[in-house]
This record gives C-alpha cells, sequence and structure tokens, in this order.
C-alpha cells in the first residue's frame, strides 16, 4: 500500500503543500507544463530553487500577472493570501465555474470542488450566512485556485491509498486579513480543523492558513 505522510510541524499553506508534494512525483516538468496550460488568467507557476537555514527546498512561485502572494517569511502577522491585487470577492458559484473551465481530470475537479465547498462551509458558519451568498475574500483568488487545483493534480498523480498526517503547528498571536485583525488561527482555520489534532506554540504567525487546513 502506497503511505503519503505530511509532516505539519511548521503549519500548513497551499503553496507549502503544493511544494512538497512537488519534490517527490517523477514527472515536475510535465506538472508544471500542465499548471500553466489551464488557462487562469495571468497565472504562472514555476519551481525555485531555496535555501533557508542551510536545507536545500523548493519554493513553488504562484504569480498572478507578475504579482506574487506575500508569503509567512515576508511578513508573519500579514494572512498568507491577502495581498494588494485587492480583495476579490468571488462567490462558490464562479470557482466551480473556473475549476470546470479546465482541462483537468474529473476526479480532480471533483477533489477541488470539495476543497471549496469544505471553505466555504465555514466561511458560512463564521459569518453566518448560507454557502451561497458567501464570498470568498483572499481564498477566492486566482493564486489560492492554483494553489488547490495543483495540490489535487499532484496528490492525483501521486495515487496515494492512504493519507497520515501529523498533527498541524497552528502558530499564535494574529493575522490580519479582509476582515481586519483575528487570532491565530483564523474562524474558518479552526473550524476546518474539528476534530485534527493540532497545536499552537512560541513561534507567531499564521503557520497554518484556511487553504492549508
Amino acid at each position: 500500500m502506497k503511505t503519503l505522510y505530511l509532516e505539519c510541524s511548521m503549519g500548513a499553506a497551499g503553496d507549502m503543500l503544493m511544494s512538497a508534494l512537488w519534490e517527490i512525483i517523477p514527472n515536475k516538468q510535465g506538472f508544471l507544463e500542465k499548471m500553466n496550460s489551464l488557462g487562469l488568467p495571468g497565472v504562472h507557476i514555476e519551481a525555485e530553487e531555496t535555501v533557508k537555514s542551510g536545507v536545500k527546498g523548493t519554493h513553488m512561485k504562484v504569480t498572478v500577472y507578475g504579482d506574487e502572494e506575500l508569503s509567512l517569511g515576508e511578513n508573519d502577522h500579514v494572512h498568507e493570501e491577502h495581498h494588494h491585487h485587492g480583495h476579490h470577492h468571488t462567490g462558490i458559484s464562479d470557482i466551480n465555474g473556473i475549476i470546470d473551465g479546465t482541462d483537468l481530470s474529473d476526479k480532480v475537479k471533483k477533489d477541488a470542488k470539495a476543497v471549496y465547498a469544505m471553505l466555504a462551509d465555514a466561511e458560512s458558519r463564521v459569518h453566518g450566512e448560507s454557502m451561497e451568498h458567501i464570498h470568498f475574500h483572499e481564498v477566492g483568488t486566482l493564486d489560492s485556485v492554483a494553489d488547490v487545483l495543483g495540490v489535487c493534480l499532484l496528490m492525483d498523480m501521486i495515487g496515494a491509498e492512504k493519507t497520515v498526517v501529523s498533527p498541524v503547528h497552528v502558530g499564535s498571536g494574529y493575522v490580519r486579513c479582509a476582515h481586519g485583525i483575528l487570532p491565530v488561527p483564523a474562524p474558518a482555520t479552526a473550524l476546518l480543523l474539528e476534530g485534527v489534532p493540532s497545536y499552537s506554540g512560541n513561534i507567531e504567525g499564521e503557520l497554518c492558513t484556511p487553504t492549508g487546513a
């Protein structure tokens, strides 16, 4: 049985998961070519080799019209998906339309839409509104759609029969997002992690984002 293990002692975010999964697939260039041929407006994905604390790794760079989202390393108190292209108020039907418009397999599309259904459910519980009336801010932007599609495609390419995840480190302190200043974990993240072993610590910042959760 092929088992995939995800170590989340430093949290989880869309680009982090995409980078980690990309590291273990044989056809790395094929994945990048596939993602860059999806027709997501202005979106480009490339894998950059980086070295942090003397350890080599991969940074999956997702740009929208040449602009990259802020990372946790650039500002630990800014939400991973909050950036200066402006807030995109995108509904679940809009997201599903974007996903359906790609030429990915039915399974990958189904998985990606399931991720956004979980996000919409969490947001609806946070705001006390129906899922149909929820409009995403950060998680509705195209770079986040690319993260979700990329992770779902990589999971399909890996083809693990079982996935095991360590307890998730969520970070601590506060995060600035479209709704203002919120405690870590943000409300939607906390709801998505219900029933999932998770913990806080001395590291300030949002280590686990809603899309990561």
